[in-house]
Order: C-alpha cells, then structure tokens, then sequence
C-alpha cells in the first residue's frame, strides 16, 4: 500500500469530523433566506484551507453574489497546477419529517453511510479536496488552487462573472469538479457529458379580473385551464419532450437496469417510464421538460371564479449539442404558437442560462486519473458516465481554459438522494474518492 494510501486513511477521521461540522452550518444561498451561514460556511472553509498550509487564501465575489473562497498551494518548480472546485452551499431541507434524523443540519451515521443536508452535496466534495491536501502533508507535488463556491445550489448566478473577473487568478493545466457521481458505490466514474439548463416562468393571461364562473364559464376560458392544456403540449404521447429545436444526441454504451432506476427514483407502483430510447439517453442526452411550480389559487381557498392569469415555473435540461440561448428561442416559439383559445403568453428566464457541455476524456490528465481511481477502487477501471443534472461553469472553463484537461469527478452514488430528505455519503466510498484525489495529484507530477 503506498504512502499516499496509508496518509490518506490516516486524515480520514479528522476529515470526518470537520465534514460533520461543516455540515451543520446551514449555508443556503436562496432569495429571502438567512444568508449569514452561507457566509459562515465561506469562513469554515477559508480556515480549513490555511490549517491545510494554503501559501494564500481569500474570498472572492462578483456582482453582490456569495462569496467563493479562493485558496493557493504554489507549483513546485516545473510542475503542472491543479484548480479544485467543489461548493459549500447547500439545498433547502425540505420536509423534515421525512429525514431519519430530526436535525438535517447533524450529521448521524445509519449502515455505512452518513446521512445530513450537504453531506454529499457537495460538502463532501470541499472535504475531498481538504483530504487530498493533508494526505500530502499541506504540500502537494503539483500547484493547487481551490474555489469552493456559496450558491451553486441557487443556480450560480454571478460565478461567471466571478471566474472572468479572476480569469488569470483561477488559470491552471487541470480543472477538477468534485461535484458529480459515480456509477455503483463499487464502480467509479468520469462524467463526461452534463446536460445545460434554463428555467423559465410561463404565464397565461385570458381575463382583465376574476369573474363568476356560473355566470361567465362555458364560452369564457379560465387562465389554469388554458395553463394546464400549455404545458401539456410540451410532450408527445410518449413523454418525449416536443418542443421543436431542442437536440437530442445518443448516450454513452451503458444502460440503466429499469428496476433498478425505479428503486432509486421512488416510483410508485404502476406509473410507467416516459419517453423512448434508453435509459440513459433520457437521463443524460435527451432534453427534459418539468414543471416545479405553479402560482394559482390554493385548492381550499379556492373562490368558485374564472382565474385571470396563472404562471409556471418550467425547466429545461438541455442535451450536449444544445446552445441555452437557443433552447429559450425554441421554447418561447413553442409557447407562442401553442398558446390555446388565443390566450396571452410570456415567457420569462428566471436568472441565468446554463449551457450544456462534452468533454473529450483523452490526454495524460484523464490517463492519471483512471489509473488513480483504479488504484483507490482496488482495481476496478472507472466508466465514463453522463449525468442529467447541470454544472454550467464547466462550459465557462472550456471556453476561458481551451488548453486545460477538465475531470469531473464524483463524491456521490445512486443512493445519495442530493437534494431530497436523507441525502447520504458513502463512508467507503468517500475514502475512495479522497484517496483518488491524493493519487492524482501525485501521478500529475511531470
């Protein structure tokens, strides 16, 4: 067992223990929310980074958005340097009484795995990169810089300003975004293939005010009607999304097991799959559309009156291929030219626009890599996956950093639940994921 190895399992409880403190630090980046911990939570990492003999460390911010910490290890002479990214902001908890634990924000471990809000997304992630950088003592053989983003969850709406602003600050030979998946807990991944995103607000207008629905209902529309029969029209038959100028692409060779995906995804007994193709042609390389919201009258409270306007909240995945800004033109010329019974339509973004992106996974970065993963997995050889979530910044990264490998790399399994009620971490497979971190950094050596 080499050094590394043998350093990395030494760290692992002292890293286990600031990851638990980490995540009891409830750093949510929403609109309206207390956003005193996410500052807190750019403190706690900032410390973590200088005890780990950070030659330099700072927060970052653009446009009065949350701070990113920026922290950096100098290159040995002649060495290659590393940019680490992972973020410590978190999603809302959601429905408490849905979690095993009463507390989200504490961490209680439950066979074998760690179960907290941010535990895994992507808490675990920042602490990946700490134990990395304690595995080789605070100096690494190669140069490292880390920005550890606060409102990732919220959409990073100013962290391209950010990365541009810093453009020269931020440069290295190898990006590594430690904020995706592996394929099993037992198979590591290189993701290499993330869909982009854009969400939007769809509001239907038919009325200048509410009005009786005995009096007026039968040749007068209501707005949650003609909504409702909208938004249908975003799929075909077969749940295949049918906004035209959307691109679908095929998926990498792996398939999905259907029970499997069932299993992971909840789905209740009887409610079939959409769409066609493979499964992970749906899940990383087709478009998706869903509605996360809409603005109505509460059923209850509801007053038996014809609604004026109702709104939509809709996302958009967009395959690899796709441009954002030519998703939104596609879309909002689907919305128009659906719109029922001559209904008023807009169509407005909310926030940002991110956009989908490939990555060519060949070069002596992605060959250190693989042979680190192997090494920490006991052998087994990691698979190129694709996810269907969006990590927009890795498209600003191509374009500013042409020259520089980028691995997306995985701190989370198929049971972590990110997002939901009793999201997880793996605690064998976090020390694989950290051991890999410490052996690429010492196999990117020149």
């Amino acid at each position: 067992m080499s050094d590394v190895v043998n350093a990395v399992r030494a760290a692992l409880p002292g890293v286990r223990a600031d990851l638990e403190a980490l995540v009891k630090i409830p750093a949510i980046a929403f609109d309206g929310l207390d956003h005193e911990p996410v500052r807190q939570g750019a403190d706690a990492v900032q410390r973590l980074l200088d005890e780990a003999g950070a030659a330099e460390s700072r927060q970052l911010a653009h446009g009065g958005g949350q701070p990113s910490v920026y922290a950096h290890f100098p290159a040995p002479e002649g060495q290659p340097t590393v940019l680490l990214y992972a973020h410590q902001d978190v999603q809302p908890v959601g429905d408490l009484a849905k979690w095993v634990q009463d507390d989200p924000f504490t961490v209680v471990e439950k066979d074998g795995r760690l179960y907290g809000r941010g535990v895994a997304d992507d808490k675990a992630g920042v602490m990946a990169h700490v134990a990395a950088l304690r595995a080789h003592g605070g100096r690494p053989p190669v140069g490292v810089k880390l920005l550890i983003e606060g409102e990732e969850e919220f959409g990073s709406p100013t962290l391209e300003g950010l990365i541009r602003d810093n453009q020269d600050l931020l440069a290295a030979d190898v990006v590594v975004i430690a904020d995706s998946t592996n394929w099993r807990t037992e198979v590591p991944a290189l993701t290499t293939t993330l869909r982009g995103v854009i969400n939007v607000y769809v509001e239907v207008a038919v009325l200048n005010v509410a009005v009786h629905s005995g009096v007026f209902g039968g040749p007068v529309p209501d707005a949650l009607t003609a909504l409702a029969r909208l938004v249908a029209t975003l799929h075909d038959d077969a749940g295949d999304v049918a906004v035209e100028g959307l691109v679908s692409g095929p998926s990498a060779a792996l398939d999905y097991d259907e029970a499997a995906l069932r299993h992971e995804a909840g789905l209740l007994p009887g409610t079939e799959f959409i769409g066609t193709g493979r499964l992970t042609e749906r899940l990383w390389t087709k478009p998706t559309a869903t509605v996360l919201g809409i603005d109505a009258p509460g059923a209850a409270e509801s007053a038996n009156a014809l609604q004026p306007s109702a709104r939509a909240k809709v996302s958009f995945r967009l395959a690899p291929g796709d441009s954002a800004e030519s998703a939104l033109k596609a879309v909002r010329a689907h919305v128009e030219a659906n719109a029922p019974w001559g209904a008023q339509v807009t169509v407005t973004p909310e926030g940002g626009l991110g956009d989908p992106c490939a990555i060519d996974a060949t070069g002596p970065a992605f060959d250190a890599a693989r042979e680190a993963f192997a090494e920490a997995w006991d052998g087994t050889e990691p698979v190129e996956i694709g996810i269907g979530g969006s990590i927009p910044m890795i498209a600003t990264f191509q374009e500013l950093y042409p020259e520089a490998a980028i691995l997306v790399t995985g701190v989370e399994d198929q049971y972590s639940n990110p997002h939901g009620p009793n999201e997880s971490l793996d605690i064998k497979m976090f020390e694989r994921v950290c051991t890999a971190e410490a052996l690429l950094l010492e196999k990117l050596k020149r």
